[in-house]
């Protein structure tokens, strides 16, 4: 690996960390554009902290190399460290003390002076709608309300690159919100950040691009077209009038468009999708799939066709979703997500 490549925050080539006999991270290789929100998805227990914690040199890498703008994470670490800032999954704020406290506090630590800390964690508070809890001990904090402090923590000094692990993980939908305003604010300002999830929406709502991760491996790379793209040109989705009549319509639409057909929830839904191995664009292929349904005598009341979701593109890619949960209960839970 060169030194230094311009334009890129983060560079690994064939990171490894091994814990007993498990290899929490299998030869990941990375390249994270600088300015821009780097999602890195996958399951619990996919090794996204454990490799979270190597680039900001919490842990040493068992193989491989990995460079932070240039510096190599083992053998500069210092200078790494000078660069970056790390939120966990869970706040790392001081529960006894108030917001205005622990930002002051850690003002401090960093260097600034007392009037300078006090300046900053009033503009941070005032920044991340904490104002009026300021003076509230972090115990009595909402879930979203400790999340945003602890961004607040996180660039107090303004990092060049922020790891962002799982942030809204166990946020309700109108915290996970703020915390993904807070998040585009931050790269607004220049800096870059990695973020780890689980959860597909958010990945498709900030990162530009994304390496989906699992069992310590990168599987897929890209942006959120590409890789959506990667499993099919769309996705049909229609309803029908009768339940009864959902096998005879799955079975149609898997002779006509050559392509798994998912039941959904709903008994009157069927999703399917449209490969782009066929010479014929996606909606030729679903035009000819709704004149094969009528002809077939099924009563279609809603047909439409979509782009594939990333949870589809999850699915196609591992064979299970995110929420299923992997091998994570030997000595690797202790450092994995």
């Amino acid at each position: 690996m060169s030194q230094h490549t311009s334009g890129l925050a983060i560079e690994t080539a064939g990171l490894v960390k091994t814990f007993g006999e498990t290899r929490a991270v299998d030869g990941v290789d990375l390249a994270v554009p600088t300015g821009t929100v780097y999602g890195v998805l996958g399951p619990n227990g996919a090794g996204k902290t454990t490799t979270v914690k190597m680039l900001a040199t919490l842990l040493r890498p068992d193989g491989g190399e990995a460079h932070v703008f240039g510096h190599d994470v083992v053998r500069e670490a210092d200078e790494v460290r000078g660069r970056v800032s790390l939120t966990g999954q869970y706040a790392s704020v001081d529960e006894d003390l108030t917001g205005t406290e622990n930002l002051v506090l850690l003002g401090r630590l960093l260097g600034h002076g007392k009037k300078a800390a006090r300046e900053r964690s009033g503009q941070l508070l005032e920044a991340f709608g904490l104002t009026d809890a300021a003076g509230k001990q972090v115990k009595h904090y909402s879930g979203g309300m400790r999340r945003r402090i602890d961004i607040a923590a996180s660039i107090l000094n303004t990092p060049e690159l922020l790891f962002l692990d799982e942030p809204t993980t166990g946020l309700d939908p109108r915290s996970r919100n703020q915390v993904w305003d807070i998040v585009r604010a931050v790269v607004a300002q220049g800096t870059t950040v990695l973020l780890t999830t689980q959860y597909l929406d958010e990945a498709d709502q900030l990162a530009s691009r994304i390496a989906v991760i699992d069992h310590g491996r990168v599987i897929a790379e890209g942006t959120k077209g590409e890789l959506k793209a990667s499993v099919g040109a769309g996705t049909v989705h229609l309803r029908l009038r009768d339940a009864g009549q959902r096998p005879l319509a799955a079975e149609v639409l898997r002779r006509t468009l050559d392509a798994q057909v998912q039941p959904e929830p709903d008994p009157v839904a069927l999703t399917a999708r449209v490969g782009t191995a066929a010479s014929d664009t996606a909606a030729e292929q679903a035009a000819r799939a709704l004149g094969e349904l009528a002809r077939a005598g099924v009563t279609v009341d809603n047909f439409s066709l979509g782009q594939p979701s990333l949870d589809e593109v999850f699915l196609v890619l591992t064979g299970h979703d995110t929420k299923d949960t992997q091998d994570t209960k030997d000595a690797k839970d202790q450092v994995t997500a």
